[in-house]
């Protein structure tokens, strides 16, 4: 078994530093097998925010897998958005856009999804997505398969402020040819944990799709800041959402989602046992 950490939309610029420290020290005491961040590094993408992204990311336990997210494109700065929109990222962050993590029993691949030009959507492209397929499709199959993404492949229920990642559709099919098992993404700073089959009809394949919350920003939507911690093996992944709790100054369990796979379709099971979407 593997223990994944999930952290998206970190907002260094616009954080609750009251956290920082809390965090880390809990995630040190979870000895994570790989920690995964899913974009938003910084509010608004200047070296400042980016050396206290490092900085964090540094406190943090390795190995890590890092991907960017559209706040981590500069707003303002037209010429730096169009003619180098990921400059200070790759300077500060990683040089690699299409990170990738393999061990005996899982193999991760993220993918870029900002873009330069849009404010806020998202979107992958076709080479992204035949490199992500080639490089799943390459592993063992009893490796548990994860793609790691910004913008969502699924939106939580309620109030929608956000679209799903471009061309989601022609990536969910490739997904299914390589046996994609788990999508992990951020960006619209609401948890859920989800079958891929409520909005993706494949024929005997869907995926399990994970949203983080904001670990760390102000930028809250109705929801605590919190992390997820991914308990992941085959046929197998347990999804517990820490959130936090201001008065004790830490992360408490707030929920726990077991998912079991069946052929190549991932199902939630419910507490009674039985399996639902």
């Amino acid at each position: 078994m593997r223990t994944l950490i999930h952290l998206s939309d970190l907002h260094f610029g616009r954080i609750d530093t009251a956290i920082i420290e809390p965090l880390i020290a809990q995630i040190h005491e979870l000895r994570p097998d790989l920690v995964v961040v899913s974009g938003d590094l910084t509010q608004r993408a200047r070296s400042s925010q980016f050396k206290e992204a490092r900085q964090f990311l540094d406190a943090l336990p390795k190995p890590q897998l890092v991907v960017p997210g559209n706040h981590d494109v500069p707003l303002f700065n037209v010429a730096a958005r169009l003619l180098q929109p990921l400059r200070k990222y790759k300077r500060h962050i990683t040089q690699d856009l299409q990170p990738s993590y393999v061990d005996d029993e899982i193999a991760v691949v993220g993918i870029n999804t900002a873009r330069s030009l849009t404010i806020q959507d998202g979107r992958v492209n076709d080479r992204q997505i035949e490199l992500a397929r080639r490089e799943l499709a390459a592993v063992d199959d009893h490796l548990v398969k994860i793609i790691v993404t910004h913008h969502p492949f699924d939106l939580p229920p309620g109030p929608q402020h956000h679209g799903l990642v471009g061309q989601a559709v022609p990536a969910m099919r490739a997904f299914a040819l390589c046996g994609a098992d788990l999508l992990l993404a951020g960006h619209v700073h609401t948890s859920s944990a989800v079958s891929s089959a409520g909005r993706y009809h494949i024929p005997g394949y869907s995926a399990l799709v994970v949203q983080a919350g904001t670990a760390t920003s102000t930028r809250g939507r109705g929801e605590s800041n919190s992390f997820n911690v991914l308990q992941v093996q085959p046929h197998e992944i347990v999804v517990h959402r820490l959130a936090w709790q201001p008065e004790a100054r830490s992360f408490a369990l707030e929920a726990t989602q077991t998912f079991v796979q069946r052929g190549n379709e991932w199902f939630e099971q419910k507490a009674d046992g039985v399996l639902g979407d």
